[in-house]
């Protein structure tokens, strides 16, 4: 299937690898399709791009590519949301920000450690799950970008 995008022009992804999210990324409810696209060859970041929203895309990245030992116990309800019955079913993404320096360009990352895109990797079914603040913050700075 082909999606049109602001980032990448059109792009040619399998329909069977669409994510079909079972409610809504945190401040875009309406967007429920997405595409995992690869950021650059040997990158560990991706582009969760909108398939509906040609302009809606987040940089994600496993969290274990940032903090070794990230870990959770996804609440039962979002078990049962994204139908995971066992552990080797879930793989976790959490979204990344960037914040610009002086000149425009981006100088810090940031990943949102508690708000992880939890994904069923077998049915394709994902969901943003918000865990407890006292163990992961929303902004986890991790590196600087170079220019």
């Amino acid at each position: 299937m082909k999606i049109e995008t602001t980032r990448f022009g059109t792009v040619e992804v399998d329909e069977n690898k669409i994510l079909n999210f079972v409610r809504g990324i945190l401040g875009f409810p309406n967007d429920l399709r997405y595409a995992l696209l690869p950021h650059k060859e040997d990158s560990p970041f991706f582009w969760l791009q909108s398939v509906d929203s040609p302009d809606l895309a987040f940089v994600v990245v496993n969290p274990a590519v940032i903090v070794s030992d990230y870990s959770f116990e996804l609440p039962e309800d979002a078990q049962e949301e994204l139908q995971i019955k066992d552990e080797g079913q879930a793989e976790a993404l959490v979204i990344v920000s960037f914040r610009k320096s002086d000149n425009g360009k981006p100088s810090e990352m940031s990943a949102n450690l508690l708000g992880p895109i939890v994904i069923n990797v077998d049915k394709r079914l994902a969901k943003q799950v918000v865990l407890d603040p006292k163990k992961y913050p929303v902004r986890y700075e991790f590196g600087g970008v170079k220019n």
